[in-house]
C-alpha cells in the first residue's frame, strides 16, 4: 500500500503555497529522473496538502483574461490577488472558506491515466458531499462537481485544475465549503458562462466544520486510491 504524507498548511497565501506545490513537485521529478539515467528503483514519495487562501483569482495556462471582471485597482478593493499559473483550466477564484486539496503524487505508484485519476478527484468530492446528503455528480465536458446538471439550475459546488509531469500531479480541487460566494461575482467561473457557484454552507443553511469535511475527504481518498497517510 502506497503512503500519502498529510501536509494541513491551514490558511497560506497562493504564491507561497504553489512555490511549496513546486518543490514538493520536483522533488519527486528528480528522483524519476536520476533512476532513469542511472538504472535505480528509489521509490517515490507522495503528498496530500490542505490549505484554504485569502482571496486569490487564478488563471489556467488555457484560460481567458477577459474572464476575470476586475481591473487591478478593483482587485486592491476587494482584498485579492490575481496569478497566471501552470494548471490546466481557466479562471477560478481561492478564499476563506473554501477546501482546497493539492495531491502531489506519483501516478507511476497507482496507475498512468490522467483521465482515471481526474475521475477519481471528482469521486471523492461527490461521496464526500453524499455524507451531507447533497446530490452532486459530473457535468459532461466540464470538469469538476456540479448540481442539478442539466436544469436551469446547475451549479458547481468543487473546481478542479491539475497539471501533471513525468505522471506527476500537482495543483487539485477547489471545495466550496463555507466560502463567500460573492467573490465568484467577479468572474466567469472557469469561463463557462450562466452558470452558478454555490458551496455546502448555501446547500445546508449552516456553516460545515472544515476539520470533518477533511476528514471525509481523507477517508474516501485512502479508500479509491488505496492509501494510507501519514506525517
Amino acid at each position: 500500500m502506497q503512503k500519502v504524507t498529510l501536509i494541513d498548511l491551514g490558511l497560506k497565501d497562493y504564491k507561497e503555497t504553489w512555490e511549496y506545490q513546486e518543490t514538493l513537485f520536483q522533488k519527486i521529478i528528480d528522483v524519476k529522473v536520476d533512476n532513469r539515467r542511472n538504472n535505480l528503483t528509489n521509490p517515490t514519495n507522495n503528498y496530500f496538502i490542505f490549505v484554504e487562501h485569502p482571496h486569490v483569482y487564478t488563471l489556467g495556462k488555457s484560460g481567458d483574461m477577459s474572464n476575470l471582471l476586475l481591473n487591478e485597482e478593483q482587485l486592491v478593493e476587494k482584498g485579492a490577488t490575481f496569478y497566471k499559473i501552470n494548471r490546466g483550466g481557466d479562471i477560478t477564484y481561492h478564499g476563506p472558506g473554501q477546501l482546497v486539496g493539492y495531491p502531489i503524487i506519483d501516478l507511476d505508484n497507482f496507475f498512468t491515466d490522467i483521465h482515471k485519476y481526474l475521475r477519481f478527484l471528482e469521486e471523492i468530492i461527490i461521496k464526500t458531499l453524499e455524507e451531507y446528503g447533497i446530490k452532486s455528480e459530473r457535468s459532461e465536458g466540464e470538469t469538476g462537481v456540479w448540481l442539478d446538471v442539466g436544469t436551469p439550475f446547475a451549479r458547481k459546488i468543487c473546481a478542479l485544475g491539475v497539471r501533471t509531469s513525468r505522471w506527476v500531479t500537482m495543483h487539485g480541487f477547489a471545495l466550496n465549503v463555507n466560502a463567500n460566494l460573492g467573490y465568484f461575482d467577479n468572474i466567469i467561473p472557469c469561463g463557462i458562462k450562466g452558470k452558478a457557484v454555490t458551496s455546502m454552507e448555501a446547500e445546508l443553511g449552516k456553516q460545515i466544520p472544515m476539520e470533518e469535511v477533511k476528514a471525509k475527504i481523507l477517508k474516501h481518498f485512502t479508500e479509491l486510491f488505496e492509501v494510507e497517510f501519514v506525517g
